[in-house]
């Protein structure tokens, strides 16, 4: 069993794939991997139709254009729910195959006991690495921006604080003080919005996009991605 002070740090000399979402603490966690040990991979998994992916509702050719510009290959699926884990093992155990020691996620508060990736991770073979585990989330985004990502607001939760024009606005230091300001955490982590980075220190060039027509789905609202 893999100790649990040993997630922030499992990467460490390890080959790794990354479950990715494209946004701020996947890529995050990505670049402090990356650091100190070697990706192979990146995960991505896609909604039943894999027209978008299941976490943050990306294109394909987006998350494609992404992993391109960080220069890995993508392994992508589309699942149900029903089927999501069963999947989702499924890929890990290919990029095992393809010499993989670790899955590095982005996750923060994951709890020390139940914690599905460790669950998942031990049935594949691999270890799990969590590099922002347990951070600040202040920090988390401080240093997210200080490190020179680009990224910005695709999704919110119009019942959590968020507003419809916070869509297609850049994660800055001085909108992080709006948004706790407000009483919304800095890194979503409750569910208030997603993120997608556009540049940043593991991008070999920034991904130039178009931003579509907002649409709403009950409680959220959208902004589409398209490449330019």
């Amino acid at each position: 069993m893999v100790e649990l002070r040993d997630w922030k740090t499992s990467a460490c000399g390890q080959k790794f794939i990354a479950s990715f979402s494209g946004g701020k603490d996947s890529s995050l966690a990505l670049y402090k991997a990356m650091m100190v040990g070697e990706a192979v991979g990146l995960i991505v998994m896609l909604e039943e139709e894999g027209k978008r992916s299941r976490s943050h509702g990306m294109p394909p050719e987006l998350i494609h254009a992404q992993a391109k510009s960080i220069g890995l290959p993508v392994y992508t699926a589309a699942a149900s729910w029903t089927d999501y884990e069963k999947i989702f093992i499924g890929l890990l155990e290919k990029a095992k195959n393809q010499g993989a020691d670790v899955l590095v996620t982005g996750d923060l508060d994951m709890p020390a006991h139940g914690c599905w990736h460790e669950k998942v991770t031990k049935y594949a073979g691999l270890k799990l690495g969590m590099p922002l585990w347990q951070m600040n989330h202040h920090d988390v985004v401080k240093e997210f921006i200080d490190l020179g990502f680009v990224t910005i607001i695709v999704t919110v939760n119009l019942s959590l604080g968020m507003r419809e024009d916070d869509l297609g606005r850049t994660l800055t230091h001085e909108y992080v003080k709006e948004l706790e300001a407000r009483g919304i955490d800095p890194c979503g982590e409750g569910g208030e919005f997603h993120t997608t980075a556009l540049d940043g220190p593991i991008f070999k060039h920034p991904i130039s996009v178009r931003k579509c027509e907002v649409y709403k789905d009950g409680e959220y609202a959208f902004l589409p991605l398209e490449l330019d």
